[in-house]
């Protein structure tokens, strides 16, 4: 019979468990930056999917644990501000607002430069993404800022006008002052005596109640997030586009030092953060105008023949955007007619062709 000490007897026992190596779970500090406040669409979307998504992509491994700080509404910069603010390492990752920065970030302006073909924010969002990722021209841009380029967001099915005065033509605009940003002043050339003066959508709200614009170009969600009815409450639907104005970026320095699978999240979930906020900003985009109406608003469709004439009397703003890039060595026209050719594919085409003027 045989006979089993105590430490015999141990050692059978722990002979049939499996090790588990121990290890460290690496936490990592993200600081994220908008000067937009909170209630913003693409900065709620941001807190409750983009965040969370990561979280949950990363927990499957449990190697890496993200500490999330989020600061929002100009306490570390003001909406013109996150670019810079990025640039500098104020924030590791930053919602940038692109309609911001025309000279720096020439090839963001590529849907604003092509208005009336596209009221889609779905299918708006994923041509500027794909034609970002296939030209290097884009991305180089945000190289240049010390910043890497996640994806595009697009948080507006379309720019309408917003008037303190009953309208329902471009004869009522004629010689008044329209709130914009960006490119979509340009817009503005093509009707009679009209002035564009250049906001941000935070300002748009006291420009107008304060008569320094009798009207505003923005969309119907921002209207309603905003109060818009209260101050303009004549809305005239021009269907003028949808227009990427967002994009993810990540600074430079920070993303060097993040491991691969925390980049991979990153980049995973920004472009589902993209076709989210696209869908939102098209689900929603009834449903404020419907609320728009309800607090007080009058809504008043542009005519077919007024949006033909106001898209054929814009300058030719493609030509110039294609024209200025190809000064600097860049296929400015190549990516607008691999734009337009994505969004046709689609099932959009504009009421105007501007790809006619390209050289």
């Amino acid at each position: 019979m045989k006979h089993w000490t105590k430490a015999a007897a141990l050692g059978v026992a722990l002979s049939g468990l499996t090790v588990i190596p121990a290890y460290a779970q690496e936490t990592i500090k993200a600081v994220v930056i908008d000067g937009y406040p909170a209630r913003a669409l693409w900065v709620q979307e941001f807190s409750n999917f983009f965040i969370p998504e990561v979280d949950k992509r990363l927990a499957e491994t449990g190697n890496y644990q993200m500490d999330w700080q989020e600061s929002y509404g100009g306490t570390i910069v003001k909406p013109k501000g996150v670019l810079e603010g990025v640039k500098l390492g104020l924030g590791d990752i930053g919602i940038v607002t692109t309609i911001f920065h025309s000279s720096k970030l020439p090839s963001q302006a590529i849907s604003a430069v092509t208005p009336f073909v596209a009221a889609d924010a779905r299918a708006v969002a994923k041509a500027v993404d794909e034609i970002a990722k296939e030209f290097p021209a884009v991305q180089n841009e945000f190289a240049k800022q010390n910043q890497v380029y996640l994806a595009t967001g697009v948080v507006l099915d379309t720019y309408q006008v917003f008037s303190k005065d009953p309208v329902s033509s471009l004869a009522d605009i004629e010689g008044d002052k329209v709130a914009g940003a960006g490119m979509n002043l340009r817009y503005l050339e093509g009707i009679k005596g009209a002035a564009g003066v250049r906001g941000g959508l935070t300002d748009f709200y006291n420009m107008l109640q304060t008569g320094l614009v009798d009207d505003a170009m923005l969309w119907s969600e921002a209207a309603k997030t905003f109060k818009i009815a209260e101050v303009a409450p004549y809305m005239l639907r021009a269907d003028l586009g949808a227009v990427n104005s967002k994009t993810v970026t990540v600074n430079q320095d920070y993303w060097d030092s993040l491991p691969d699978e925390v980049k991979t999240a990153l980049q995973e979930v920004a472009v589902e953060y993209r076709d989210r906020l696209a869908g939102i900003a098209m689900d929603r985009a009834q449903a404020s105008r419907d609320a728009y109406v309800a607090a007080g608003g009058t809504i008043v469709a542009l005519s077919d023949a007024d949006r033909a004439a106001w898209a054929n009397a814009i300058p030719d703003i493609a030509a110039e955007w294609a024209a200025d890039l190809e000064a600097k060595g860049e296929p400015g026209s190549e990516m607008l007619n691999a734009y337009l050719a994505k969004l046709e594919a689609a099932g959009y085409t504009g009421l105007r062709d501007w790809s006619a003027g390209l050289k």
